[in-house]
């Protein structure tokens, strides 16, 4: 992976010098909290609903094991003893006073971490795919390409002030993990009628109040213009986006106001320009970065243990159908640690926590880490004979739940226990349904099924691209509950169809207790998804179970 050379590291530095000064300035009263807020968000501060909140980046979700236990030392030193991995990779202190923020930033830099344009109108951190450089179906490591990109827009002086936020997402692989079409601008690793590697790239997409899945403005890039092609849709970007209204700022709105055609002639023309500019050292940089992504020595051992443990073992077996994915070498897995027991927190971890996924990736994954968009932990190189010692470890830790996939493995934002935007709870919300579906014992016979939750119109929780979506909002003052139908954030990926009128919270988990019952009841095998079955039924029998009393006012 990746490390900071003497460049970065400066830089890095430098930036937690100038912010320490600034934090100083504002604390003894230099700087009024509207001049600050530039200058924080420009550093990942955020000030949320109770207290600040500090974004650290993790670019394309990679991780070491003296990162993660850094993450760990900062948490208890500075916060409340955890933190909450994000949707976009990232990680978040979400109780940090202002006075220690310096210090929290200069731990980070001892370590190659920093939380330079987490926030503001900028490009964020490059999101990828949590299974990069392990995954069976993977065509290359879009790592190299992600690192490229965190490169050149890390301080880009043209693209600082943009008319919003700006997110991009790379993936290898055309099983898309990364939802890449949901993103200001999207990269799909693709081979051309020659066999040549490049990418489909992708523009507009985004959720928010205005959903949309991003067009492809290019069928097929080769990867040597990677740079130059996305910095022509910034630049094209930053000359015709709004700035009027920060609701229709973002990319999506620019294509749709303008149409993809007019975007795709004007992109073309500014790379045709921009193009020679870069002379090949962008091609050079990417060698460079590409030899600090080669393979790990994966050994050649028996896969015993595993299958004997897989054989005898119920809890064991569980937790390998579901948390276990196909490694691109046969003796190895892919693992996926579910931050999602039921009861606790989406995303969390503690400090312990922390430690003991640092050391079994030390021990036992080539000393990498993956930080998912799900809020889970990826340990991507494990070879097999090592998986029964990971279980027991991650089971004592309380890190062993079986149900990566499942409805227990929600996806929630903070929603009103933390943020200032929200406008109703997403946390209890997910606890309570996971909760209840334990109780049930159904998961695994209900199986794949993509639960996503926001506390606000900004979906920050992605319910838009969930199998089954809920939507928090405020009603006079009373929190209500939307429900979306049949979102999906893969390769396919669609926006959710709503459901109807939305529930109080005391109702919500009945009615998506209402909405998996009738799933159960009309799907026409086991091997049937809830996904599968909503596009073959279609909304009717779904919107049915969920308002009971409409079908009875119907049938009277």
């Amino acid at each position: 992976m990746y490390s900071y050379n003497d460049f970065d590291e400066a830089f890095v530095r430098e930036r937690v010098a100038q912010f320490s000064q600034q934090v100083a300035r504002r604390i003894d009263g230099s700087l009024t909290e509207d001049e600050f807020k530039p200058l924080r968000l420009m550093n990942g501060l955020y000030l949320q609903l109770h207290a600040y909140m500090l974004r650290v980046a993790i670019p394309y979700g990679t991780l070491n094991p003296t990162q993660m236990r850094q993450l760990a030392y900062i948490a208890e030193t500075w916060d409340k003893g955890y933190g909450h991995f994000t949707t976009r990779q990232n990680i978040q202190f979400n109780w940090p006073l202002l006075k220690d923020v310096p210090a929290m930033l200069s731990a980070l830099a001892d370590v190659g971490m920093h939380a330079i344009q987490t926030s503001g109108n900028t490009i964020r951190n490059v999101t990828s795919d949590h299974f990069a450089a392990a995954a069976s179906d993977e065509i290359e490591d879009p790592r190299p390409y992600a690192e490229l990109l965190r490169q050149w827009s890390t301080d880009h002086p043209e693209f600082q002030f943009l008319p919003r936020k700006f997110k991009i997402a790379v993936t290898g692989s055309p099983n898309d993990r990364a939802v890449v079409k949901s993103h200001d601008i999207g990269l799909r690793m693709i081979r051309n009628d020659r066999g040549e590697v490049g990418f489909e790239v992708l523009v507009g997409g985004g959720l928010g109040r205005t959903p949309m899945i991003g067009q492809v403005v290019r069928d097929f890039l080769p990867v040597a213009d990677l740079l130059p092609y996305c910095e022509a849709i910034v630049s094209v970007y930053n000359l015709l986006g709004r700035r009027d209204n920060k609701y229709k700022a973002r990319i999506k709105i620019t294509v749709h106001e303008n149409g993809l055609d007019e975007i795709r002639r004007r992109v073309e023309e500014r790379f045709a320009q921009i193009r020679p500019e870069f002379h090949g050292h962008d091609q050079k940089l990417l060698e460079d970065i590409r030899a600090a992504f080669a393979p790990p020595a994966f050994r050649n051992a028996p896969t015993d243990a595993h299958d004997q443990f897989y054989a005898a073992d119920p809890v064991y077996r569980a937790w390998a159908d579901t948390n276990l994915a196909a490694h691109r070498n046969a003796q190895y897995s892919i693992v996926t640690i579910s931050l999602k027991a039921p009861g606790t927190t989406p995303g969390d971890a503690t400090a312990e926590q922390m430690r003991v996924m640092a050391d079994l990736a030390e021990r036992f994954s080539h000393g990498e880490l993956r930080i998912s968009h799900e809020q889970n932990v990826i340990l991507p190189h494990v070879h097999k004979s090592d998986l029964p010692a990971i279980h027991a470890a991650l089971v004592q830790a309380r890190l062993g739940t079986a149900n990566v996939g499942l409805i227990s493995d929600i996806i929630a934002c903070p929603g009103m226990d933390y943020c200032a935007l929200a406008t109703a709870r997403s946390i209890p919300v997910a606890q309570e349904i996971a909760t209840r579906f334990d109780e049930l014992k159904l998961e695994h016979e209900i199986g794949p099924l993509k639960i996503k939750i926001s506390g606000c119109i900004n979906a920050c929780g992605h319910h838009h691209v969930g199998h089954i979506g809920i939507l928090g909002l405020d009603r006079a003052g009373v929190e209500n509950y939307q429900i979306t139908l049949g979102g999906d954030g893969t390769e396919t990926a669609v926006i959710g169809e709503r459901a109807g009128p939305g529930f109080a919270y005391d109702e919500i988990v009945p009615a998506i207790e209402r909405l998996v019952q009738a799933y159960l009841a009309n799907r026409t095998e086991p091997t049937e998804t809830f996904l599968q079955a909503y596009r073959r039924l279609g909304l009717g029998p779904f919107k049915a179970a969920l308002y009971p009393a409409e079908g009875a006012q119907d049938a009277a």
